[in-house]
């Protein structure tokens, strides 16, 4: 078993050669706009799983699909050259989930998005079912006061006059 950190090297290099193998070297009609999103090699670096994405609709990556499948002698004919290991890795290609799951995702937003503007356009007029508050603050209006601005009635507190923290009874 190779070491983790030469299987990443290894793919990312796997990454760059078939890339490059794809642009100048595969001179194929059925190959569209074509993108290695990345490589997993195995442990014992011999299999060599290549991920992709192509631009366009399904007929599109149905053609891509077919192409990369006849031109997989060459690729990896290439990528042998140009990594400079013993054995070369076999190659499989595998479309890459990724743009379909971003559009589903932008999906799940946009129907969000419309979701929260129709609650907020039903909020927009409604009114509370009680009132606006509906925690009552009891003012209590009939507590006297005298012409110092002390009230009379209720308990006593700081500054009512009264020593409130003292002890008389020492």
């Amino acid at each position: 078993m190779a070491d983790p950190a030469r299987a990443r090297k290894i793919a990312d290099r796997i990454k760059v050669l078939v890339a490059e193998t794809l642009e100048y070297r595969v001179k194929d009609e059925r190959l569209g706009f074509i993108t290695i999103t990345d490589v997993r090699v195995t442990g014992d670096l011999q299999n060599a799983s290549v991920f992709y994405t192509v631009f366009g609709g399904e007929s599109e990556r149905a053609a891509t699909a077919v192409a990369l499948e006849s031109a997989k002698g060459k690729i990896r004919s290439a990528v042998g050259k140009g990594i400079g290991i013993r054995l070369t890795p076999t190659l499989e290609f595998i479309p890459d989930a990724l743009p379909e799951g971003a559009a589903h995702m932008e999906d799940l937003l946009s129907t969000a998005k419309q979701r929260d503007a129709e609650v907020a356009a039903a909020a927009a007029g409604a009114t509370y079912a009680g009132d606006a508050d509906p925690y009552k603050k009891v003012v209590d209006e009939d507590v006297a006061q005298d012409d110092t601005g002390i009230s009379t009635d209720g308990p006593a507190g700081p500054g009512d006059g009264q020593d409130v923290g003292r002890d008389d009874h020492r």
